[in-house]
């Protein structure tokens, strides 16, 4: 093997051992510094929230539709910002015109979105 290719392996092991690192390091932390006993207030250890008060209630309760659709307006704009983001960093390099184009259209499009959302009411948060 050449030293070209052992030193891309060495790389390519490194990466790797690098993503193992960071998906299994979050677990394998909380498991050292989780707390290997819980308090025990008068038998509230089987309880989902163990904060000393009684919970109110139950879990299961109904959200609205309009949680959803907020989120989604959210992610909608998120993933703008993925766009839009590199768009920007190489805009006005090659092809400005096409480029201006692109994210006016782009734009628009998610404009849209927002009146779209505006006129069904999502972004209204009306108490019932």
């Amino acid at each position: 093997m050449n030293d070209l290719a052992s030193t891309d392996l060495i790389y390519l092991i490194a990466f790797c051992a690098g993503g193992l690192a960071f998906a299994f390091g979050p677990f394998v932390l909380v498991y050292f510094l989780a707390p290997r006993w819980t308090r025990n207030t008068i038998q509230k250890t089987g309880q989902a929230i163990e904060c000393g008060m009684d919970p109110i209630g139950d879990a299961w309760i109904r959200y609205s539709a309009v949680y959803y659709l907020y989120a989604l307006v959210f992610v909608a704009f998120a993933v703008d910002v993925l766009f839009l983001i590199p768009v920007a960093l190489v805009y006005n390099r090659v092809f400005a015109v096409r480029d201006f184009v692109e994210l006016t259209l782009f734009v628009g499009v998610l404009s849209l979105v927002v009146v779209y959302a505006w006129k069904k009411g999502i972004f209204a948060w009306n108490r019932r």
